[in-house]
């Protein structure tokens, strides 16, 4: 694997998602010592995804840990180191494996500083590669986001583009509540512009992002479907319409200052996630905006999603995920109510 470039002094440094997540790990373990990563296959080869290439030979491999093929083992150690005042970053290979760690997430991450009143702190950070697009199965390409979000005690953020995934990453590790961090994996390769170079991140770590704006109707995305909701804006403003675009970054807890302030202003909304629609983010986002902006909205709070059944064989993907065609079926539809 290439070496991440040093940052430029005369402005970003351009990098993919992967290597932008590398570097934001990189800077954690350089600054702060009781930092550790733990994973399969982490190590020596760096990952599935190579996303931690070069961090065991940097940083060692009592830092850099290969752990057996265990998931719930490796989250119960995390939460012993975390007791012990360490800061365990748990890659979770797969989306679709992490299911043998849920009882320890739900049950024991999720819970303890609630539990001990704020004494016991949990500076977990789990990383999840999520959602489809890379011609693989199930368990390779699922959104388990929903069932993180709706369990209380855990953070659930999720970057879109390079620049917030080095960043954010670094807000994972430095945050006393646990942290899900999904890392939409079909976007690791993605490139853009990264200020490696700068001391404080450019938004706070459980906020919104407004990254286009307009007057008619609202796209809501995050992770991977952000770039598709930026593209089906570009679509409806060649048809002369005006389309705004927010990324949430954030899902638990969710920027509803930010979601409720854009919505009266523009009055229709679509959602659009990979997720099963049913119970989904976006299920929430429509209801609890429905609630704060009745009188505002034009139309109802619309969802372009994934569909209620295991993911599909990797040939028929394409017609299960979120596509611009689809959400601007939906923007149609919200305009034409």
């Amino acid at each position: 694997m290439t070496p991440t470039p040093p940052a430029d002094a005369a402005g970003p440094t351009e990098l993919t998602l992967s290597r932008a997540i590398n570097a934001g790990l990189r800077r954690a373990l350089e600054s702060d010592p009781h930092v550790m990563l733990m994973g399969e296959d982490i190590g020596r080869l760096g990952g599935v995804f190579r996303v931690t290439d070069g961090l065991a030979k940097d940083f060692g491999e009592d830092r850099v840990m290969d752990t057996p093929l265990a998931e719930s083992g490796i989250l119960g150690t995390a939460v012993g180191l975390a007791l012990r005042g360490y800061r365990p970053v748990c890659e979770i290979q797969f989306d679709g494996f992490v299911y043998p760690a849920f009882d320890q997430i739900v049950s024991q991450v999720a819970k303890l500083r609630f539990r001990s009143e704020g004494a016991l702190a949990m500076p977990i950070v789990v990383r999840i590669p999520y959602g489809g697009g890379i011609g693989a199965v199930e368990h390779h390409s699922e959104s388990p986001e929903a069932y993180f979000v709706h369990t209380p005690g855990l953070r659930v953020v999720s970057p879109s583009t390079p620049e917030d995934a080095y960043w954010m990453v670094q807000q994972a590790i430095a945050s006393d509540d646990p942290v899900v961090f999904l890392e939409p994996k079909r976007r690791y390769w993605d490139k853009g512009p990264v200020h490696t170079a700068g001391t404080q991140p450019p938004h706070p770590l459980f906020a919104g992002r407004l990254v286009r704006d307009g007057t008619e109707v609202l796209l809501v995305g995050y992770g991977p479907t952000v770039r598709t909701c930026l593209d089906a804006a570009e679509a409806v403003a060649e048809d002369g319409r005006s389309a705004a675009v927010l990324d949430l970054r954030s899902l638990s807890p969710l920027d509803w200052p930010l979601l409720v302030e854009v919505t009266r202003r523009v009055g229709r909304v679509v959602v659009a996630h990979e997720a099963h629609r049913a119970l989904g983010v976006g299920a929430e986002v429509a209801a609890r905006l429905t609630e704060e902006c009745f009188y505002a909205l034009e139309a109802p709070v619309l969802r372009v999603t994934g569909y209620d059944t295991p993911y599909p064989p990797s040939r028929m993907e394409d017609l299960w995920l979120p596509d611009v065609d689809r959400v601007l079926d939906a923007v149609d539809d919200a305009l034409a109510w």
